[in-house]
C-alpha cells in the first residue's frame, strides 16, 4: 500500500461524536511509552502525525486520522499509565471499552508491545478481553532495533510461548522498529488486505 494522504480528523473523547462509520477503521493502542505515536508517522510517512512526547500518557483522547481518503488510522488512548488519576484510569477505560466494543467499521485493532519487555500481565489482561469479545485484533512488538538479534529473537519466542497459552492460534504478529522502519510494509499490505477481503478496495 502506497500512503497518498494522511490527514487529522478528529480528537474527542465521545464515541458518538466520533466520524460516520462509512470506511473501516484500524486502531493502534498500547502501554503507555510503547512507541505508539512514532510507529504511527512510520506507517504514514509523516512525522508529526501522531503527536510524540516524552511525557507517557499523553495520548488521551481518541484521534481519528483518515488515510488515502479509504480508511481511518485511530490512534487510542494508552493503558497502564500509573501516574494518572484512578478517575481518569476509569473514564480512558470506559471510552476505550465502548470504542472498541460498539465500532461497526472497526477492521482490526493493533496492540504495541515493547520487544524489550517481558510480557505483562495487563498487556495479556487486554489481550485476553479483546479476544474473549470477538474483536479481531494483531499483535505489533515495537522498538525491534533497540535489541541485538539473538536478543530480539529471545523476546519473540517468549511473545509466541506465552500467548500460545491464551490462544489455539496465534493473532497475526508483526516485529517493527519505528527508527528502520522494520515492519512498516508488511503492517501496511496486512491493513491492504483485509480492506480487499471486505470489498473495500
Amino acid at each position: 500500500m502506497v500512503i497518498k494522504a494522511a490527514e487529522f480528523v478528529v480528537s474527542n473523547t465521545q464515541i458518538s461524536l466520533c466520524p460516520e462509520p462509512d470506511r473501516p477503521e484500524f486502531a493502534f493502542i498500547g502501554r503507555s511509552n510503547v512507541g505508539k505515536s512514532s510507529l504511527i508517522n512510520t506507517l504514514v510517512g509523516r512525522k508529526g502525525l501522531a503527536k510524540i512526547s516524552t511525557r507517557p500518557g499523553k495520548t488521551q483522547t481518541i484521534n481519528h486520522f483518515i488515510i488515502n481518503d479509504s480508511w481511518y488510522l485511530v490512534d487510542l488512548p494508552g493503558y497502564g499509565f500509573a501516574s494518572a488519576s484512578q478517575t481518569d484510569r476509569y473514564e480512558w477505560s470506559n471510552m476505550i471499552e465502548r470504542f472498541l466494543l460498539e465500532r461497526e467499521n472497526l477492521y482490526c485493532t493493533f496492540i504495541l508491545l515493547d520487544a524489550r519487555l517481558k510480557p505483562q500481565p495487563n498487556d495479556l489482561d487486554f489481550i485476553r478481553w479483546l479476544g474473549s469479545k470477538s474483536v479481531p485484533l494483531a499483535l505489533v512488538l515495537t522498538k525491534a532495533d533497540k535489541l541485538s538479534r539473538n536478543d530480539l529473537a529471545r523476546s519473540v519466542s517468549l511473545y509466541r510461548n506465552t500467548l500460545i497459552q491464551i490462544w489455539e492460534e496465534l493473532p497475526p504478529f508483526f516485529i517493527t522498529s519505528a527508527e528502520t522502519k522494520a515492519g512498516r510494509e508488511e503492517i501496511l499490505s496486512f491493513i491492504e488486505q483485509a480492506m480487499k477481503r471486505q470489498g473495500q478496495i
